[in-house]
Formats: C-alpha cells, sequence, structure tokens
C-alpha cells in the first residue's frame, strides 16, 4: 500500500529537520578536528579543558559571577548582604543617570582580569563567546526588553592600534543569543580621550563631554537601546552614550558590560 503524499508544509519541516540534522554533525565534526588541532586550554591559563570557551577549575573559583544584592540602577555589588531589593548605591541615589539599567556578569577582580584583559589587549577574541555567554544570563531582562544592541565605541585611532572593537565583538554575540538586532555602527568617537584609569568620576564626564556622536539617528526613535561594553566603572562612558542616544529619542538606554569595578575602586580604572 502506497504511504499517502505529504504536503508541502510538511515536506518543508521534513527538510529543516534534516538540514538541522546535517548542520549539527558538522558542527561537532569540526569541532571535534579543532579539538585534536588545538587542543582546549581555560580562557584565563594554560591549563586543559574539557572543551573550548571554558575556565578551568582553579581559574572558576577565582572569579565572582555578580549577582543580588545590587544597585537596582547601575548594577554595582552591595558589600553587605543586608542591603536588597531596590536600594540605589550612592551614587545613583544622589544623580539620577542618563541610562535606565545596568548590568554586570563579573566582578572586575584580580581573578578575572586574565580572561579580560587577554581579550582587550591580547588578541584572544576566542574569549568574546564564553563572556557574551555570562553576559545574557546577568542581563538576561535586559535583553528580553531591549529592541536593539549597539556597542560602546572606539575612536579610530584606538580601533587601528587594537584591529578590533571588543565591545562590538561582545554585541554581535549577544546579537545571535537574544535575536535582537545588532548595530555595530550606531555610535562614533568624534574625538579621542586619554586614559581614563586615575580620572575621578567629574574628570571623566568632562573629558567625555562631546566625544560621542550619533551615526545613524533614524534607527533610534521610540526604541529601548542596550549598549555593550567590556568593562564598566564609574559609568562615565555609559552615561555619555546614553545622553546622545536619549536626545535622539530612544525610549530608555540599558548597559550590559562584561565586567564590573567593585564600589570602592570605582575611580582607579576604566
Amino acid at each position: 500500500m502506497p504511504y499517502p503524499a505529504r504536503s508541502a508544509p510538511e515536506r518543508g519541516a521534513g527538510l529543516r529537520r534534516l538540514v538541522g540534522r546535517v548542520a549539527g554533525q558538522l558542527r561537532a565534526a569540526g569541532g571535534s578536528v579543532l579539538d585534536t588541532l588545538l587542543p582546549p586550554q581555560c580562557l584565563a591559563c594554560t591549563a586543559p579543558t574539557v572543551a573550548q570557551g571554558l575556565l578551568c577549575a582553579e581559574c572558576f573559583r577565582a572569579i565572582t559571577l555578580i549577582g543580588p544584592p545590587m544597585c537596582a540602577c547601575c548594577g554595582v555589588p552591595f558589600a553587605s548582604l543586608g542591603l536588597a531589593g531596590d536600594r540605589m548605591c550612592p551614587r545613583c541615589a544622589e544623580a539620577p543617570r542618563a541610562f535606565a539599567r545596568a548590568r554586570a556578569a563579573l566582578l572586575y577582580t584580580e581573578g578575572a582580569k586574565p580572561v579580560l584583559l587577554a581579550f582587550k589587549h591580547a588578541d584572544r577574541t576566542i574569549n568574546a563567546r564564553p563572556l557574551a555567554r555570562l553576559m545574557a544570563r546577568a542581563g538576561a531582562e535586559l535583553l528580553a526588553e531591549c529592541d536593539l544592541i549597539a556597542p560602546v565605541p572606539l575612536h579610530r585611532s584606538r580601533l587601528l592600534s587594537r584591529r578590533y572593537n571588543q565591545s562590538a565583538l561582545l554585541a554581535s554575540h549577544l546579537s545571535r543569543i537574544a535575536l535582537r538586532p545588532h548595530l555595530p555602527d550606531l555610535l562614533k568617537r568624534v574625538r579621542a580621550t586619554p586614559p581614563l584609569g586615575d580620572r575621578s568620576a567629574a574628570e571623566r564626564a568632562a573629558l567625555l563631554d562631546g566625544a560621542i556622536a550619533l551615526r545613524r539617528p533614524g534607527r533610534v526613535a521610540g526604541r529601548r537601546v542596550l549598549l555593550v561594553d567590556d568593562v564598566l566603572t564609574s559609568g562615565a562612558t555609559a552615561e555619555a552614550c546614553a545622553r546622545v542616544l536619549r536626545a535622539a529619542g530612544a525610549a530608555a538606554v540599558d548597559v550590559l558590560a562584561a565586567a564590573r569595578v567593585p564600589l570602592q575602586r570605582e575611580t582607579r580604572r576604566e
């Protein structure tokens, strides 16, 4: 007895399942070849790991994932577990931020530095994907509510010397994870700024005043924008970007970073 003919939608669904299985097998085969040629190593050191993009047990114990209690606005973790809920850190309580919320995956500690500094300054772009996965967990609510994702821009002189914008790499991976549009050229730095590491919050804000501009103003009006950065310190850079976006009509601006400097160390690095 002949089998009944399948409808076009059924044939299409079957073809998609077949393509999905083949693609999965090819990815698995490619991963096996890569692991043979380049054995998986820890993102922070050279210790072997079971798969690419992981930390070894020792390095994983050295990092601190950020969770409650934290500032409801800027996301800086509170030292005391007695602070929770909708409380804000002193800086956010004293003056409103241009962005609505900021969140980060890791505390910027000595344990997190090897992963972040290698990614930022040593061409370890392979670190972008695992960092983005951690960021997606920390900023799940922000990703679910945003309309588009954009990175904090680099000035062209720094981009030429570094060869890539680490924030743009993170934003690209987050876009694929959350299935949200990614606009890598939404913002630009029209003026180079000196290193902000040893500057006070007020000095950072003054140096960044007028340094950020919008390339594509027609894309932000009425939309919620998620800014992506590698390390959030005082929030001065995020503030400068958020002010430009809000002036162009963005409904709101949130910030998602790979790491967040502890509150007591905010004035030392960005």
